[in-house]
């Protein structure tokens, strides 16, 4: 048998184990949150990377709707609208990590003219 602190009250004996089963759901729906806001923000920065492809390929006369899909990563292509010719505006559905998260996309847009870098 274990022994006892004496400051240690008989009542207080596992309270260490409820305190961590009640913290653990809050951790996992924190780190759930963090990662969603890592995938949208990853969209974002994927849709602004493919427009900017786009508008390039419009300021040397290629293709840009066709470009700026071929930028996307390939999860992201599906469903992804592209308008353009200038500007150029990448729209593209959030990957949602639960299905019960409400559907979220994001629009990036880009412009080149020959004076830009």
């Amino acid at each position: 048998m274990p022994r006892r602190d004496a400051s240690t009250a008989p009542w207080e004996e596992g309270t260490a184990s409820v305190e961590l089963v009640a913290v653990v759901p809050c951790l996992l729906l924190a780190v759930l949150v963090a990662a969603q806001l890592a995938v949208a923000g990853h969209s974002l920065w994927s849709a602004g990377v493919a427009a900017r492809a786009g508008a390039r390929a419009a300021l040397v006369g290629g293709e840009p709707e066709r470009t700026a899909r071929r930028a996307l990563p390939a999860p992201l292509r599906e469903g992804a609208e592209v308008d353009g010719p200038s500007p150029v505006f990448v729209r593209v559905a959030v990957p949602r990590l639960l299905p019960a998260l409400p559907d979220l996309t994001v629009r990036a847009g880009a412009r080149l003219e020959s004076g830009d870098g």
